[in-house]
């Protein structure tokens, strides 16, 4: 849209105010994140879909920035220059621009400038009370904004965590697959080549790797050997601990017994639960993974979630588990959910999203982890979706 005309204007203004002032009833305090921000926070923490779309540039000292892609991670920043401590419980609301690359993938291109309204819960002492308000007042903004017929996606990061905690794997392969999560082809893929059903493709360091495994050399000392003798420069960002991590896990991988098939059963039977939420909890434990006390954990977290959401209120939508959904938003560390509609031509259209992000401002800050979570609504695409729905 190349601009908003002036009753586009009203009428997004009047709802924008009304999701507002129901955020600011429920404690939620309105804040105004900048819209330029350090381009290092987007760009190394929030994951390879808004990485490659967010708008970077460079200032004339030198430091590189960015328009903020969304109002999270500018909540966070504001959380850490304005609160008494990192730790400290605060609530915000928020409302404003963001900016965004077209997705190259898209059949349909998005705008570059859109709204984002939203709230974030950070240092709560009750996970599920928290997760709980901050789902019900999203559904509570999408009901008083009149969206019908509408779906919503459950997922748990923190669930899939526990699976993986629960499997005998050594530990540098469960923090792999949970790298992987995101990108399901990849993580397949992963997955064969663990359990020996496909090889891992040949590289320049297979010889190296090899003599790591059978002698046990120092490899921090064979990588700096190797760099100096080849006069191979480090790639930016990359040091040679990095790289003799890398290759020791390698060689570690030379010597392990491959995964059971048994256990990627397993997995992929995780993966594939999806259904109705009174549905789920019987097939997880189908799984036959409680006697795991963690596993066993994260099933009745999900469920105490489950009893808290304010199911009734949601008269116009319908809502669902999927174990493998996970929001492309790198940073969620545990529940995640996803509202959506169908667009003109019955494909997708995500309205808001959100979930739990303990690591995030943490990570920022670098302090110790800070409970959070929140969520995010696309209040042009709300807007339009009930204009559309109502036309």
């Amino acid at each position: 849209m190349p601009g908003k005309s002036s009753d586009y204007r009203t009428k997004l203004a009047v709802q924008n105010e009304q999701l507002m002032g129901l955020f600011e009833a429920a404690g939620h305090e309105f804040i105004e994140p900048e819209i330029i921000q350090p381009a290092d926070v987007f760009l190394e923490r929030t994951g390879e879909d808004l990485r490659s779309r967010t708008y970077v540039f460079s200032d004339p000292e030198g430091n590189e920035l960015c328009l903020r892609p969304d109002l999270t991670v500018p909540t966070c920043r504001y959380h850490l220059a304005s609160a008494p401590t990192p730790q400290s419980q605060a609530r915000y609301s928020y409302n404003g621009p963001a900016f965004r690359h077209a997705n190259t993938n898209a059949t349909t291109k998005g705008p570059r400038e859109f709204g984002q309204l939203g709230l974030e819960w950070f240092g709560a002492e009750n996970a599920q009370n928290a997760e709980a308000e901050i789902f019900n007042l999203t559904i509570a903004a999408m009901e008083k904004a009149g969206l019908k017929n509408y779906t919503v996606r459950i997922g748990d990061l923190g669930l899939f965590n526990a699976l993986l905690g629960a499997m005998d794997m050594p530990e540098r392969w469960r923090r792999r697959l949970a790298h992987e999560f995101w990108r399901p082809l990849a993580f397949h893929k992963l997955l064969r080549h663990l359990t020996g059903q496909q090889p891992f493709a040949t590289t320049s360091c297979d010889d190296l790797v090899a003599k790591l495994a059978t002698d046990k050399s120092d490899t921090k000392a064979v990588v700096e050997t190797v760099l100096d003798e080849e006069n191979w420069a480090l790639v930016p960002g990359r040091t040679s601990d990095d790289i003799a991590r890398r290759l020791a896990e390698k060689a570690s991988d030379k010597n392990a017994m491959p995964l059971s098939s048994q256990i990627a059963d397993t997995i992929n039977a995780y993966l594939s639960i999806h259904g109705t939420l009174d549905t789920i909890p019987a097939k997880l434990e189908d799984l036959g993974l409680f006697s795991d006390d963690r596993f066993a954990s994260a099933c009745a977290d999900l469920n105490k979630r489950f009893d808290l959401f304010g199911l009734d209120a949601m008269k116009n939508g319908s809502i669902s588990f999927a174990a493998e959904f996970g929001r492309s938003l790198e940073y969620y560390t545990g529940f995640v959910f996803q509202i959506e509609v169908e667009d003109k031509d019955g494909a997708p259209m995500v309205i808001a999203g959100g979930g739990r992000y303990d690591d995030l401002i943490s990570d920022i800050g670098k302090c110790v982890s800070v409970p959070a979570v929140g969520c995010a609504i696309y209040s042009e695409r709300l807007l339009n979706a009930v204009e559309g729905q109502n036309s």
